[in-house]
């Protein structure tokens, strides 16, 4: 089943309001099996018949309660969905519509619909000028595309929900790039390794392998006059020709062009090379493929068969 994402950027989890019906808002008791779930990832507290959770996602923070209803997607039913109904939210990661996970963790619409759409789903994401800007999202194995290219997908332990698959490596041109195999590494002790997630805009990669590929950009762009804007270190003020940059997966290698790689200035001015370090957190060991690096792809998500696809698509 097909349906077509809600402009909210490029988050491709889509909008809780394009896709619950009839919300009621019928409480499950904490005792309740979801609300035990939940109570594992977050805190919760209420009486009664209520469950009141706090939680983070992003840079934002949530407070809500766990509410269950019915809800229709296409002429798709699905009774008793287990969902949080947004009751304030701080930080700018959340749009007030909310969000419908499409990770693997047990309240993800993934996890509750395992049985209809048996854990498979693709989406495709328009690039950021896009006239229309609102893609695509297929749920379940009919209609997903035949000629597509996979790697395998990891669990990691220590981030269950995530997506992971193995990054062996980036070429920048017609150069693989000299990375220190730890820091692309699958690593289930500290959680670092590579992921593909669609909620966060610019590929972050652990410094050592950033420093490497922006080196190599500058490089053989050959323009001397490097400045910097916002998040971004590698940016021009003249006209750029980008070289391409490819990642090495195991099994398939995702080439990417001029438009997954260069962001623009709202004037036009500066362009910049649209990725970055990973932030000196809990998350510096973690490389983001991010959802401006995949856009103008179908990305298919074939969790039974532990695999991801890739293809070349014009999503509009």
């Amino acid at each position: 089943m097909e349906l077509a994402m809600m402009p909210l950027g490029y988050l491709a989890q889509a909008a809780l309001a394009a896709l619950l019906l009839s919300l009621t808002m019928l409480n499950p008791p904490l005792s309740s099996p979801s609300a035990a779930k939940l109570l594992n990832a977050s805190s919760c507290d209420g009486s009664g018949n209520t469950c009141i959770f706090n939680m983070t996602y992003g840079g934002s923070t949530i407070a809500a309660n766990l509410s269950q209803d019915t809800f229709t997607l296409a002429n798709d039913s699905v009774s008793s969905y287990t969902f949080g109904c947004l009751q304030k939210t701080t930080g700018n990661s959340v749009p007030p519509q909310g969000l419908l996970g499409l990770g693997r963790g047990p309240l993800s619409l993934l996890s509750q619909t395992q049985d209809l759409y048996q854990s498979t789903f693709s989406y495709c994401l328009p690039n950021f000028r896009s006239a229309n800007f609102s893609g695509s999202l297929r749920l379940g194995p009919v209609g997903q595309p035949v000629r597509i290219k996979y790697t395998p997908l990891l669990k990691n332990p220590r981030r269950p929900s995530l997506y992971f698959v193995n990054l062996i490596g980036i070429r920048v041109g017609n150069k693989v790039v000299d990375i220190p195999p730890s820091a692309i590494a699958f690593n289930p002790t500290t959680g670092g390794g590579t992921i593909i997630d669609s909620g966060t805009v610019f590929t972050r990669l652990v410094e050592p392998a950033y420093v490497t590929v922006r080196d190599e950009f500058r490089r053989r762009v050959k323009v001397a006059n490097v400045t910097s804007l916002g998040g971004f270190d590698t940016c021009y003020t003249v006209p750029i020709v980008a070289p391409t940059i490819t990642f090495l997966f195991t099994n398939m290698n995702v080439t990417l062009p001029q438009d997954n790689l260069l962001i623009h200035s709202t004037a036009g001015s500066i362009t910049c090379l649209a990725m970055a370090s990973a932030p000196d957190n809990v998350n510096s060991v973690l490389n983001v493929i991010a959802n401006m690096q995949q856009q103008n792809h179908r990305i298919l998500f074939d969790v039974p068969n532990s695999r991801l696809g890739v293809a070349r698509e014009l999503c509009t």
